[in-house]
């Protein structure tokens, strides 16, 4: 038994220090095609498989359906016969690596959906073979790895850590940030032996500048929780923060960037219409929910979630009363939102707090149009919408221009000078240099 064992690794050590080893990457999206295409770049073969039929069409073009990657990089990497994109689930029985990317959303009542997990395991398990990694990069709740996977991977027959490796490594990818991608972003991964994640970090080593062990699966899926904890109850903070400047008279932007000044002991987050991406809204709800099944309860998540979660009713209310101000009634007016993708330069709505304030808008019977660069139709969470044009005629018109994303390749000057009255929920206006007494901060 310790002599095939020790043939597997050895085996795969070599396959993957030579490059013979061959990728697949489960789920071709924001997390995945980076991931695909930096393999192939390093000189690997690899296997694109995702059950979209409109992703393995535009790939097999050459054509992306991503910002942050060209669609001539993805139709040059094609050309290098390396990189294959397929719904065909008979790639995975003769891949040695296999990474898997699916989403893992929640559900309505804020419970972790694993259902795309559970799926890619049940594929996987038909497929598997002795000699191969596989390396689960799915945002989850800690325990998912070992209680999820393992259990179903080994329903074939074969034995973890004696015929495959099987590990976690939870992806960082930030869509639209152009200082980090996935190369210069310091990789975490954590299997059930020290060879396991040996191999793991061997595998990331061509592709990441720094690969980082841990002891177990858990404490890799619990790093990224920790991440993005972090980050959720610090906006959550800034965002109630936000509303307490608000009621004081004072500018919460102006007490940030001075609170910035200390070299030490802070670190500016930035109040905003609500959060979104899968991330922030998701993975802290994971870890509450897996928190109140070993009876503990995780309030400061559970509190910031909360907080974040009023902020675009918030918007609305905000919007309501500077119309009103103005003796208009939020009913009827005009309302013009400048963005609905969660975050600036992406096409991303994923959890994007825009639709909730779209929804709102509309229930209250205002008359609304929307321009987003990227998103030139809205079908989506029962909000039926095509973009308008950016004129200076339609802005006119409009009783108030609500700032929600805050993209690049907006010419807001044009805005502040045809514009009424501007609800900046981001302060992209000042961040412009544009002074105007249309302009109400958030």
């Amino acid at each position: 038994m310790k002599e095939k064992k020790t043939s597997v690794y050895l085996e795969l050590k070599k396959k993957i220090k030579s490059k013979e080893a061959v990728i697949t990457v489960v789920g071709l999206g924001y997390v995945g095609l980076p991931i695909a295409l930096e393999f192939v770049k390093k000189g690997f073969t690899v296997n694109g498989f995702d059950l979209d039929a409109r992703r393995v069409k535009k790939l097999s073009r050459g054509v992306s359906y991503i910002n942050d990657i060209p669609s001539r990089e993805v139709a040059k990497i094609k050309k290098t016969g390396k990189f294959h994109v397929t719904k065909n689930e008979k790639v995975l029985s003769s891949s040695d690596v296999i990474i898997i990317c699916v989403p893992t959303p929640l559900r309505k009542v804020k419970e972790p959906d694993i259902s795309f997990i559970l799926a890619a395991s049940r594929t996987l398990r038909r497929n598997l073979r002795g000699g191969q990694i596989i390396i689960l990069e799915s945002t989850t709740y800690p325990g998912t790895t070992r209680e999820v996977i393992l259990p179903s991977l080994e329903k074939s027959g074969l034995k973890q850590d004696k015929d495959f490796y099987l590990a976690f490594s939870p992806e960082r990818i930030d869509p639209g940030n152009l200082k980090y991608d996935f190369t210069n972003i310091p990789k975490v991964i954590g299997a059930f032996s020290k060879r396991g994640t040996e191999l793991g970090k061997l595998v990331y080593s061509n592709v990441i500048k720094k690969v980082v062990g841990v002891e177990s699966p858990e404490a890799a899926e619990v790093t990224k929780l920790l991440e993005n904890t972090f980050r959720i109850v610090n906006i959550g903070l800034v965002n109630e923060f936000a509303r307490l400047c608000h009621k004081l008279g004072i500018d919460v932007w102006e007490v940030i960037e001075a609170a910035k000044t200390k070299p030490f002991g802070f670190m500016p987050f930035y109040p905003g219409p609500g959060i979104g991406g899968h991330c922030i809204p998701a993975d802290p709800m994971y870890l509450s929910w897996k928190a109140r099944k070993v009876g503990f309860e995780t309030k400061m998540i559970d509190l910031a979630a909360k907080v974040n979660r009023d902020v675009p009713a918030h918007i609305v209310e905000r919007a309501g009363e500077l119309l009103k101000a103005r003796g208009k009634k939020l009913k009827g007016s005009k309302i013009f939102v400048l963005g609905v993708t969660y975050k600036k330069d992406v096409n991303d709505l994923r959890e994007s707090p825009a639709l909730e304030v779209i929804e709102a808008l509309k229930k209250k019977k205002v008359e609304l149009r929307y321009y987003d660069p990227y998103i030139p139709y809205l079908d989506t969470a029962g909000i039926k919408e095509k973009a308008t044009r950016l004129t200076k005629t339609m802005l006119k018109k409009q009783d108030l221009v609500l700032i929600i994303t805050d993209h690049t390749d907006v010419d807001y000057k044009m805005i502040s000078r045809e514009s009424d009255l501007i609800f900046d929920t981001r302060d992209v206006m000042k961040r412009n240099k544009i002074e105007s007494k249309h302009v109400v901060k958030l």
